[in-house]
């Protein structure tokens, strides 16, 4: 590979995961380091991530230049990277990126995750994907993978902790019908004589058709079990009526067109019963809020220290920074994309984004009431007491207003004087 300078040759040389800020650079010089940076494998044994700063909020939008997200991502799918959301700083995810943009965050980042010369000691290129070898069908530490080969116990334990909700445990049924398909499916090769893959025979071996219809029993159990007690959320609620009242829709059409058989009339009256039935314990459900962000604490315990980092940027805008500040910046930069990296992993399995990012938020307004009510208490504290109008004698102390003997004093001498005049009436009578 030609040699490379600047902020390129920065990148090449990573070891470890980087933050590029990409402030004050136009579109040509961000595409020329994308390129130069990436077209070749970084010569790494472990996955790393390459974060390029592209943006930022209102305050610090002018730094950037409009075009350079576009400027990042479009040459990187040129060398042939792809956008993956749910890309994170794994080896199985080389050769990919994604945007993260939170406007409360005041930042817009691309995030790559770079082709590395190996995956693993072996040295395997991941460019060598396609040399001829066979690929498993199973990546190594997926959901599916253990799915497919766990024991029916190490099963229902991963359901309840990796499949907390209801849609999740859904998803979990939709892999293993998918999996029950494939074995099927290259059963079938073999009655035909067609000869399996490696990879296939290697699936094959490994995973039977009765564990995986245990399974999918097992989980859709569990779904009933869920429904039943009423532990799902309002978007879970919202789905399953809607299922419901659509299968309600089909029944009644059936026995219309059944009206002269009435043997088949009484079998959807009856399929019809349950399906009301069902929808009445559907409406008569609380949905429950979605389960907390695995690392939620660890995400408040960031928020709560990027909060003077944010009031500092926001302060700043429009002036230079001194050492001190930029250092500050900086360390909030590295706080944001600690708090990307934290929710990523608290994404469950077969959780889609619309229910992720519905979870994500709950943790934000989380910290935010919790912030605010921190901040009420604080004002509440420092407060300063107040003298009340009305005081008994002994709640007047040394520091009193000077002004206060003088009334006492008046009130001494309109006492005394009235006292004088009534001994001199009393003398008067004698």
């Amino acid at each position: 590979m030609a040699s490379v300078s600047g902020m390129a040759a920065l990148i090449r040389a990573s070891t470890e995961s980087e933050t590029f800020d990409l402030a004050g650079q136009n579109v040509m010089t961000i595409t020329n380091t994308i390129q130069s940076a990436f077209s070749e494998p970084l010569p790494l044994h472990e996955m790393i991530r390459i974060t390029f700063v592209t943006g930022a909020g209102k305050l610090g939008r002018q730094k950037y230049n409009e075009g350079a997200a576009k400027a990042v991502t479009s040459t990187l799918k040129e060398l042939g990277f792809e956008e993956d959301r749910g890309a994170s700083c794994v080896v199985e995810c080389a050769g990919s990126f994604k945007l993260q943009h939170d406007t409360g965050k005041n930042l817009k980042t691309v995030v790559v995750f770079p082709k590395i010369l190996k995956l693993d000691v072996t040295g395997l290129s991941v460019n060598d994907s396609n040399d001829g070898a066979s690929q498993s069908l199973l990546k190594d530490g997926s959901s599916e993978s253990m799915i497919a080969l766990s024991s029916m116990t190490v099963f229902e334990r991963m359901l309840s902790s990796k499949c907390p909700s209801w849609s999740q445990k859904k998803g979990c049924v939709g892999a293993i019908e998918s999996f029950k398909s494939l074995l099927q499916g290259l059963d079938q090769n073999l009655m035909n004589g067609t000869p399996l893959s490696d990879a296939e025979q290697e699936f094959y071996d490994s995973v039977s058709l009765e564990s995986l219809e245990a399974k999918e029993s097992c989980a859709r159990k569990k779904m009933q079990e869920q429904v039943e007690g009423g532990k799902i959320t309002q978007t879970e609620r919202e789905v399953l009526l809607k299922q419901v009242s659509e299968r309600l829709e089909k029944v009644q059409n059936e026995i219309a067109e059944s009206s002269t058989k009435p043997k088949k009339i009484e079998k959807f009256n009856c399929a019809k019963e349950k399906i009301e039935q069902r929808k009445a314990l559907l409406q008569g459900i609380n949905p429950k809020p979605p389960h907390q962000l695995r690392h939620e604490s660890e995400i408040h315990k960031l928020l709560t220290e990027m909060a003077p980092l944010q009031k500092l940027e926001e302060e700043s805008a429009g002036r230079l920074l001194s050492v001190k500040e930029t250092q500050m910046i900086g360390r909030k930069i590295e706080i944001e994309q600690q708090i990307v990296d934290l929710e990523e992993a608290s994404r469950g399995w077969f959780e889609d984004d619309d229910f992720f990012d519905i979870r994500v938020n709950l943790t934000r307004e989380a910290f935010t009431a919790k912030h605010k009510l921190s901040k009420k208490k604080s004002v509440k504290k420092t407060t300063p007491a107040v003298i009340p109008k009305w005081v008994t004698p002994g709640q007047i102390k040394s520091g009193a207003s000077k002004a206060t003997p003088k009334p006492k004093k008046a009130k001494q001498q309109g006492a005394s004087g009235l006292f004088a005049a009534m001994m001199m009436d009393s003398d008067s009578d004698n």
